[in-house]
């Protein structure tokens, strides 16, 4: 109840719009009801044989309504789609703005085919909620009181009949289709998640699939996901099945009902013979009104199940909250200095910390360096100096000022990243060097990609850079993804500048070609270089060593190197002079 209340807010908005449709509803259905009767007594009233005259008027109603009614479903369909268009619309706004803030720490518990599902297909069935059940249930009442006031003009009992089936067929087969639909609104939203992360993670590891042969089981995975969607389709499909028999069968027994009760009162001529049709004509339009609330009741436990997966993603708190009033990011034409003070940090409470007791600064023009072995931290400071997480403890400075007051957009308009695992989306070469800096001209294109050393392998594109890169950029090699990284880099300009593995995926020449171009690119900038590869560090002002998320040794490269530390142990490896011991 308190999911469905609270889709029922998101309403509020398009109160106006929805009253219209109701109404539109309302009279499209009493235009209905009208033109069945009318015509019923228009039909009976002729057979009697009386002056053509006398029947004008049923003869102008009968034309009036059958134009109302057409005309009222046309601008009613039009009127609650457009609202429902508007809501869905409204609802994906709202959901990737509070899914957004979670990026990227909170969105790794979710697998890629699963979130999509939430946020396409489960936002899709939401349209129901208002389509089957909050419109149709308004309306179903506003004819119900209505077809119990046309037939009380008759009789009270006639009435009263009439008002009974129409609840048994509007409130009991609805509860008894969503008794026995219970629980498969659950399974069938959960099975359908199933399939669509199986075709997602099928596709996006295709590659893999078929290079290990694996293509056959992961055909019996999707058949098996298929069928398990379709055994809780075929039950759904049973229920549906079962509720419109029984709403013919109510319907058709209502107006038998009526017509033997009413026999009695037209052979007493309490009721005039001609209204015997009519009656019968009545009760069967009527019906129209409550017969979508059945399957709308079926409906409404995957509706439900939808909207609660929605809001599971979407009222996850977010790693980093922003300030209510957050501070501007003061312009300094001197430069930018990044400061971590006795910075700790550990992704969930009780684990081993991540990072213990990090104190290091990024002065104006300095390249300092973070070494050491896989896992011991160093990508997480850069997660930490762009907020995408905040210390468990400790703080980080920019300019001597904690960051977490800032406004988080134009803090992170301060930092350049190239990231070892950077996305390159399924656009052109173009788009995708935009994404830094949309406003930037094709001569700053230019340059980006000739100091990333990307030039060459856009001249042998047929498109240039209007050709497009596939699904995460497959089609291009990992060299020269991470060479558009860096691309993207140079194109942002940004003060700060942060190298999480960037020259990954390199071969020696081109990462010698590129390290030689990032020189030119951190001239005067603060940047911070995190590799596991000692390739450069002669040109480091600093070089801080990690193990365990500890800073062990920092220094010059010649001075680390005299320590004879774990600094000389990864570097003698790398040159191939020293094993292990």
């Amino acid at each position: 109840m308190k999911t469905f209340t609270r889709l029922l807010a998101f309403l509020s908005p398009l109160r106006w719009r929805i009253a219209l449709a109701i109404l539109l509803g309302s009279v499209m259905l009493v235009s209905s009801i009208s033109l069945f009767g009318m015509a019923a007594y228009l039909i009976a009233a002729a057979a009697l044989g009386p002056l053509l005259v006398l029947l004008s008027i049923p003869i102008y109603l009968v034309q009036t309504m059958g134009i109302v009614r057409a005309t009222s479903r046309y601008v009613e369909r039009l009127v609650s789609h457009n609202t429902t268009l508007r809501l869905l619309a409204h609802l994906r706004v709202w959901a990737y703005k509070r899914i957004e803030p979670q990026a990227p720490a909170h969105l790794l518990v979710h697998r890629s085919g699963d979130l999509l599902a939430r946020l396409v297909a489960d936002i899709e069935d939401l349209q129901n909620v208002y389509l089957r059940v909050v419109s149709p249930m308004v309306v179903a009442l506003v004819i119900s009181l209505f077809t119990f006031g046309i037939f009380s003009i008759f009789s009270p009992e006639l009435a009263w009949v009439a008002l009974a089936f129409l609840a048994t067929a509007g409130l009991g087969v609805p509860c008894l289709s969503a008794w026995l639909s219970r629980g498969l609104g659950k399974q069938q939203v959960a099975a359908r998640a199933a399939l669509n992360t199986q075709v997602v993670d099928g596709l996006q590891g295709i590659q893999d699939v078929l290079a290990f042969g694996r293509s056959q089981a992961q055909l019996e995975g999707l058949a098996a996901c298929d069928r398990a969607l379709g055994r809780v389709q075929r039950r759904m499909a049973t229920i549906t099945g079962l509720q419109s028999a029984l709403g013919d069968l109510l319907m058709n027994t209502a107006m038998w009902v009526l017509i033997i009760l009413a026999i009695p009162m037209v052979a007493t001529r309490y009721i005039d013979g001609v209204y015997l049709g009519v009656i019968g004509l009545l009760i069967l339009a009527s019906f129209e009104a409550v017969q979508p609330l059945a399957p709308a009741f079926q409906g409404l436990g995957h509706s439900l199940t939808a909207a609660e997966r929605v809001f599971a993603v979407a009222d996850a708190p977010p790693p980093v909250v922003e300030s209510d009033t957050p501070q501007p990011v003061q312009v300094n034409p001197g430069g930018y200095t990044l400061s971590f003070e006795q910075v700790h940090f550990t992704y969930l409470p009780g684990e081993r910390e991540v990072l213990s007791d990090i104190s290091f600064e990024l002065r104006q023009g300095l390249r300092v360096a973070i070494v050491g072995p896989s896992g011991a931290g160093k990508s997480t400071l850069v997660r930490l100096a762009l907020r995408f997480r905040d210390p468990t403890s400790g703080i980080i400075c920019l300019n001597g000022q904690d960051i977490r007051p800032y406004n988080l957009r134009e803090l992170r308009e301060l930092v350049g990243v190239v990231a070892q695992d950077t996305y390159i989306f399924n656009d052109t070469l173009r788009a995708n060097l935009l994404l830094a800096r949309p406003q930037a001209g094709e001569a700053e294109i230019e340059a980006a990609v000739e100091q990333a050393q990307l030039t060459e392998f856009v001249r042998q594109l047929p498109q240039g850079l209007k050709t497009r890169v596939g699904e995460l950029g497959l089609q291009m090699s990992g060299g020269e993804r991470q060479r558009l990284a860096i691309a993207r880099a140079f194109l942002k300009n940004a003060p700060i500048l942060m190298l999480d593995e960037a020259t990954a995926n390199l071969d020696a020449l081109t990462e010698r070609a590129l390290l030689d171009a990032l020189d030119e690119l951190t001239l005067g900038r603060t940047t911070l270089h995190i590799t596991h590869r000692l390739l450069g560090m002669e040109r480091m002002h600093e070089i801080l060593v990690l193990e365990r998320g500890s800073i062990v040794e920092r220094g010059t490269h010649e001075e680390l190197l005299a320590v004879e530390g774990l600094y000389r142990q990864l570097f003698d490896v790398q040159q191939g002079v020293l094993t292990l011991s």
